[in-house]
């Protein structure tokens, strides 16, 4: 019997299979940007479970899908109360006799495991809050396709110590990466991975909390909102502590770099990063956030076999 293939954390792809992603990515964006007749899902069904509202993961998925000649279909927190209604092992049986790929941004990354490993058919971690490994795919597409290459970049992440750090964590045991988090004190990303990202020694990793010395001479500046799903009640509280943290022009400067600067979105405008900011040219947010279509669309042809 086939094993399936999941995609739950970018190691679940060795090196080799994220760098043909990054070339399979290249030649579907090409694809869609000519038009093409490309209908590799026809007659396949794409189960979207939103446990985690999130616009672009919906749009980018349910466009791309159907646009590869499949149907996806929404089941939103009404209609699915995974974990509260009946168990994530029923849930992904029932839904695996239906459908050909589930999808899932959930909160709790417990669920996204159980739907995995009960599930017969493929599963894509959509965003949890322990991880979000599209995005980060999709992030590290798009430093190629400005870059070339990532020998010798630097990349700061600067704000909270968040799902997206964890993954940019997890994808330095993969590539190799010259990675810096800059967060306030209290706010660091999760200790096992930055330990293993040290054993592995694939990448070399710091951790500041020092904004303006942890920008010197970045390559690419990125950030994500101070406050997450599920912990607006302290965005008060958090806008204080990450005050000198904000990626603002003056910041930018202080890499004496032609730094570019990325976003996962959505942005909080005038909080971790300025609306002067996200216009510039050194915005590639919205570059970003188209790619993050083309790369799922890889990773879905990926794991199903399709290529």
């Amino acid at each position: 019997m086939k094993l399936k293939k999941d995609f739950i954390h970018i190691n679940d792809f060795s090196t080799d299979e994220i760098l043909e992603l990054i070339d399979l990515t290249v030649e579907i964006k090409s694809r869609f940007q000519k038009r093409e007749e490309y209908y590799p899902f026809k007659g396949y069904t794409l189960a979207m479970i939103f446990s985690k509202p999130s616009a672009r993961t919906r749009i980018s998925f349910e466009t791309g899908f159907s646009r590869m000649g499949g149907k996806a279909i929404y089941l939103g927190p009404e209609d699915i109360g995974i974990g509260k209604r009946e168990a994530v092992k029923d849930i992904a049986r029932v839904i695996s006799s239906y459908n050909d790929i589930i999808m899932a941004p959930l909160f709790d990354h417990a669920h996204i495991l159980d739907l995995a490993k009960y599930a017969s058919i493929p599963v894509i971690n959509g965003l949890t809050d322990y991880n979000h490994p599209c995005q980060i795919m999709c992030d590290i597409f798009t430093i190629f396709e400005k870059k070339g290459d990532l020998d010798n970049l630097k990349i700061a992440y600067v704000g909270d110590g968040n799902n997206i750090v964890n993954s940019w964590l997890i994808l330095a045991q993969r590539l190799s990466i010259n990675f810096v988090c800059i967060c306030p004190e209290g706010y660091e990303p999760n200790n096992e991975l930055m330990e293993k990202v040290k054993f592995t020694g694939h990448s070399t990793f710091e951790l500041s909390h020092d904004p303006i010395k942890g920008v010197e001479g970045a390559d690419i500046i990125y950030t994500d909102v101070w406050a997450s799903m599920g912990q607006k009640s302290e965005a008060t509280a958090r806008e204080k502590i990450f005050k000198e943290f904000q990626v603002n022009s003056k910041m930018i400067s202080n890499t004496n770099k032609d730094t570019l600067f990325m976003h996962c979105l959505p942005a909080e405008r005038g909080r971790e990063t300025t609306d002067e900011v996200m216009e510039s040219s050194r915005s590639i947010v919205f570059q970003q956030a188209e790619n993050r279509m083309h790369m799922q669309n890889a990773i879905m042809l990926k794991i199903c076999e399709k290529v």
